[in-house]
């Protein structure tokens, strides 16, 4: 016999929804203090300026003081949109004889989501080790089937950080990375995700403008060292051996490192790597941004480098931005970069997702990073940097033919906009820290 309970007391039903407002109050306001103070001491004195890109000392910075060493012998190909991407990634994956290990932050039903999952498990089925990380809230749109149609198959899936009662501290610290290592051997890196709007090829503001790159040589070692270790963080078992680390032998001539960062061990190393390349600027610094909402220091290092004579230039969304707060909040913090100098294109067209940064035709840093707090102090990221000057000048012009697409906002322009949108924007400003 069940007991039905009968709401007839208005007085009892206030009380609960007192009680049950109380109660999502508190979960607000906790949730907002945990990404307020999620992440590690922010670096706050300014940084030196000691040498250029191009100084030896520069390359031995990066290669010891912030991790990982650059290696020799890589050779790095940039994909351009979805049309390019999607084909190369699932060409590899198809090819696959040995493992793939797959990490995203995006995995949405659609088309392309289905036609991953069932080459994820085509190779399974085929004796292929697979092992795929999907962030928990990034994936929130992932059709339960695919998940079963791999699962089926023997690919290990997993979901990174699920919300549970007992583990609320970390919703904040998501996998934003997008890595995929084939054999040890052939890895991808870049800003897509597994859903419909990065299918195409920029054509329409329903599909996105985005940049993905294929790796090859000792460098995609470390692509797979990072890959495995939020495998571990997230399973408890340690993937090793000849079918993940492979001898790789030189392939090319590009030097390349691959950065990472997570709270729980270096968030602030990616935000200082950002800042290095941006200090040691000598000519030129270009930014291709999707969500740029930089901190006060690094405002600053930008005005710095555009101060010394450095040409500046940075491309953000326009109009077709998916997240308009975050549009705003960036666009109020634009008066002083503009004032400097500092030139600001909003991309036309539709949604630009990219992020790349390129120092002096030489350094390129190109992967899942964002300049917004978000990124350099919450998300688990992973940037490919690369030293190359041929490779460099080719993303330069990769970022000029962006350029042609899109609109500069010059200081005039910026300061004369209607004072509904300056309050809008101020506004959005104050939650920078929070997007």
């Amino acid at each position: 016999m069940r007991t039905r309970i009968i709401w007839n007391d208005r007085s009892t039903k206030s009380k609960l929804l007192i009680i049950l407002g109380s109660v999502s109050a508190t979960l607000a306001l906790v949730l907002l203090a945990l990404n307020l103070t999620l992440g590690e001491k922010k670096v706050h004195q300014d940084i030196p300026r000691l040498y250029s890109v191009a100084d030896p000392q520069f390359k031995r910075t990066m290669g010891v003081l912030m991790g990982p060493a650059i290696l020799d012998g890589n050779r790095a190909q940039a994909l351009v949109n979805g049309d390019q991407i999607f084909p190369s990634m699932l060409q590899a994956i198809r090819a696959a004889q040995k493992s793939i290990n797959f990490e995203t932050y995006i995995y949405w039903s659609g088309e392309i989501g289905r036609e991953f999952a069932e080459a994820f498990a085509e190779r399974a089925r085929a004796g292929v080790k697979v092992h795929v990380l999907i962030d928990w809230v990034g994936s929130s749109k992932m059709e339960d089937s695919y998940l079963d149609l791999m699962k089926s198959a023997g690919v290990e899936v997993r979901k990174y950080h699920p919300l549970k009662w007992y583990n609320v501290a970390r919703i904040n610290n998501r996998t934003h990375r997008k890595l995929l290592v084939v054999d040890g051997r052939v890895g991808f890196t870049g800003g897509v995700g597994i859903a419909s709007q990065w299918e195409g090829h920029a054509q329409d503001p329903d599909h996105w403008r985005d940049m993905h790159y294929r790796v090859e040589g000792p460098v995609v070692a470390q692509m797979q060292a990072v890959l495995i270790d939020n495998w571990i963080k997230t399973t408890g078992k340690v993937l090793d051996g000849s079918d993940y680390f492979p001898e790789i032998k030189p392939v090319g001539d590009d030097h390349a490192q691959m950065f990472s960062s997570s709270p729980q061990g270096g968030s602030e190393s990616m935000r200082l790597m950002y800042l290095l390349g941006l200090t040691a600027a000598q000519k030129s610094i270009e930014l291709s941004i999707s969500y740029f909402v930089p901190d006060d220091m690094t405002r600053q290092v930008l005005i710095d480098a555009a101060r010394r004579g450095v040409k500046v230039r940075i491309i953000v969304p326009g109009k077709h931005m998916d997240v308009d707060l975050v549009r705003r909040s960036s666009r109020s913090k634009w008066g002083k970069l503009l004032q400097a100098g500092i030139e600001i294109y909003e991309y036309e067209p539709t949604m630009y997702h990219c992020k790349v940064m390129i120092v002096d035709d030489l350094m390129v840093s190109v992967g899942s990073t964002n300049f917004d707090d978000r990124s350099f102090r919450l998300n688990d990221e992973a940037n490919l940097n690369v030293y190359s000057a041929p490779f460099a000048k080719a993303q330069v012009a990769i970022f000029n033919d962006d350029i042609r697409r899109s609109r500069r906002i010059t200081y005039a322009e910026w300061k004369e906009r209607p004072l509904r949108e300056k309050v809008h924007e101020h506004l959005a400003g104050l939650l920078g820290p929070l997007l």
